[in-house]
């Protein structure tokens, strides 16, 4: 559009569309004294506007058609969906426009979404699988934004006002910022219904994501009375514009997919050491990361160790039909993705911020290059003895 904003979708032969805005902010554009504003900007966007007031009347507009709302904030975005029959678009569109262009932040509602922001960080500090991440983010970010939790600390939350919260929202939340996706089965003049829709959105110019160094890697540790440990180790890789970002991806299935990746095998199938084993790949628009996670008695973190650094070993010397079936479960997963519109919308939005949302419709493509060579070389060159990790450890 005109005023910068950008409009992508996928039509579909389908009874339902989601329609989802995504703007090009999160964490990663924080400061530690702001850390969790654009995650607290989510919550209030849905306490009310100028047509609407509080949360439940907003949901229930959507709730009422058996509609789905509901958004999140990551390091680099945060998206706004809605997904619904698609006979009520127009309800869609209009309710989601409102809800990004024309909130109010009502005082009336402000300090009680703090208390719920509040109450999340204490839920995320007590359980260890939530917590083991924000040690993690810390252990291979360290000082960077990209180490700072997404919903922020309770000094920074506790001390945010309204002003704060709305300038915050007013800076980002502007048109070149945005990504509206759609996908499903909506009308013939759909776009030109959003570009209406949107066509009053604020015009500003975006600002980027800051420019800085990543730290060497550190290992946190936390004890706590409980009966098992949990372990997560990793690396830093590379961006989703990197070619080998497609390698990091097949890695990932060759290791960690559901219950045949090699490590599941390893850890938990052939030496019962583990109950949850598993590996997780991010490739964002900035950085990616690698991590191998489980959970088990603190005794064994050595002998885990040994065997992830074993499988990280065969990676060098893998077979044919190894490469396969890790490519054949990534081509599948992604076939499984297209039967959801929000997956999808959530997709075309993603790769337009990378770069371009046609590169969607490539990744298949991608995968099927990646090669035995490939593999070995980015094995080599990645999963050295300098990696991050974060341990919670139960006490004796």
């Amino acid at each position: 559009m005109n005023n910068g904003l950008t409009i992508v979708s996928k039509q579909m032969d389908s009874p339902i569309v989601c329609l989802q805005v995504t703007v090009k902010t999160g964490s990663d554009q924080e400061s530690l004294e702001n850390n969790g504003i654009a995650h607290f900007v989510e919550h209030m966007l849905f306490e009310g506007t100028e047509k609407r007031d509080g949360a439940r009347a907003i949901s229930n507009e959507i709730e009422a058609i058996g509609g789905d709302i509901n958004a999140y904030t990551s390091n680099q975005r945060t998206c706004y969906y809605i997904k619904v029959p698609r006979e009520h678009f127009m309800l869609a569109l209009n309710l989601l426009s409102d809800l990004v262009m024309q909130s109010v932040f009502p005082d009336k509602y402000l300090e009680k979404e703090r208390k719920v922001i509040l109450k999340e960080i204490n839920l995320h500090r007590d359980e260890p699988r939530s917590h083991q991440w924000v040690l993690f983010q810390r252990a291979l970010f360290g000082t960077h934004a990209a180490g700072r939790a997404t919903y922020g600390t309770v000094k920074a939350v506790s001390g945010m006002s309204r002003e704060d919260l709305f300038a915050f929202y007013e800076q980002h939340y502007v048109a070149e910022s945005m990504i509206v996706s759609v996908a499903g089965g909506f009308p013939g003049d759909a776009i030109k219904r959003i570009e209406h829709a949107f066509g009053g959105c604020r015009e500003s110019k975006m600002s980027g994501f800051p420019k800085s160094s990543f730290p060497v890697y550190t290992h946190l540790n936390e004890k706590r009375k409980m009966n098992n440990s949990y372990f997560v180790m990793g690396y830093r890789t590379v961006a989703r514009g990197d070619q080998d970002s497609y390698v990091f991806d097949v890695i990932r299935s060759i290791l960690g997919r559901g219950q045949s990746g090699a490590i599941f095998e390893e850890i938990r199938n052939k030496r019962g050491l583990a109950y949850e084993v598993g590996v997780h790949h991010d490739a964002l628009k900035e950085y990616g990361y690698l991590a191998i996670y489980l959970n088990t008695h603190k005794k064994h973190f050595d002998t885990c160790l040994s065997v992830i650094f074993a499988e990280f070993k065969k990676l060098e010397h893998l077979s044919q039909e190894e490469l396969d079936d890790a490519k054949g479960f990534l081509m599948g997963q992604y076939v499984l993705d297209q039967e959801d519109t929000q997956s999808i919308a959530d997709g075309l939005a993603f790769w337009e911020m990378v770069k371009d949302a046609r590169l969607a419709d490539e990744y298949l493509k991608h995968i099927s290059h990646v090669t035995l060579k490939d593999i070995a070389r980015v094995a080599k060159k990645f999963f050295t003895r300098d990696y991050a990790m974060a341990t919670i450890e139960q006490r004796e």
